[in-house]
């Protein structure tokens, strides 16, 4: 499902998936850690792009892998790592979304450093109507990214935000008809300044605690909402 490639001063890593909107399984989890948390050590270029491939940028969670849970908190540890390695990756990550990006895919996309939207864009919080939350670290990065009262209006009530919804909110940083260009222009720059920005301004305090306590919540919710979550996933 992930596929990776380097083309020029950007590594491209894709979501491939398309058949189910590019939603997420556990095993999907590894690898996305595996990729960027190699990036370390590999000699990756100074910019990541991340997108889906077909018509969706991801679709969240799988619900099949969801509702057959027997650790949620495990899986809720095992997002949040993924998204803190995008976040932590030395390389600069560039997220472009063309079509939905829902739940965990809003989370992925909250872990990058720069979002960009094409005008198909679509974002939502769904896991509400489930009895959940995003999880994979969604709750802290949200609210930082845009102002809180935003964010608790669009966690809270699962309403769908279009490309300008998401660019006035700060969802996302420009809606351009193709966000690799964002990649290419980061790129562009001296590589080493693009490194000390990044570290510069996503130095911030431990948020270890708060993703535990995250992570216990959304068990405690999933074991909760279980019926409803097996009944949602046939639809």
């Amino acid at each position: 499902m992930i596929r990776t490639r380097t083309d020029g001063d950007v590594r491209v890593v894709t979501l491939d998936r398309s058949e189910a909107r590019n939603a997420i399984r556990p095993e999907d989890l590894t690898a996305l850690s595996e990729v960027f948390e190699r990036s370390e050590t590999d000699g990756s270029p100074p910019v990541t792009y991340l997108h889906g491939a077909g018509d969706a940028f991801c679709a969240g969670a799988d619900l099949d892998a969801v509702a057959a849970l027997d650790d949620p908190a495990a899986f809720a540890r095992r997002g949040q790592r993924v998204a803190t390695a995008v976040e932590e990756s030395p390389t600069v990550v560039v997220c472009g979304v063309d079509g939905a990006a829902r739940g965990g895919g809003v989370e992925l996309a909250l872990a990058a450093d720069v979002r960009v939207a094409t005008p198909r864009a679509t974002f939502a919080e769904p896991g509400v109507s489930l009895g959940l939350f995003g999880a994979w670290g969604g709750t802290g990065r949200l609210p930082r990214v845009m102002r809180e009262g935003d964010a608790l209006d669009f966690a809270l009530s699962g309403r769908v935000l279009d490309a300008e919804a998401a660019l006035r909110t700060g969802l996302v940083s420009r809606v351009v008809d193709d966000p690799r260009t964002v990649a290419d222009e980061i790129a562009g720059g001296a590589s080493d300044a693009l490194a000390a920005i990044k570290r510069r301004i996503r130095d911030r305090r431990d948020v270890e605690a708060q993703e535990r306590a995250e992570a216990e919540a959304f068990a405690r919710l999933h074991d909760a909402h279980a019926d409803e979550i097996a009944r949602r996933r046939g639809e």
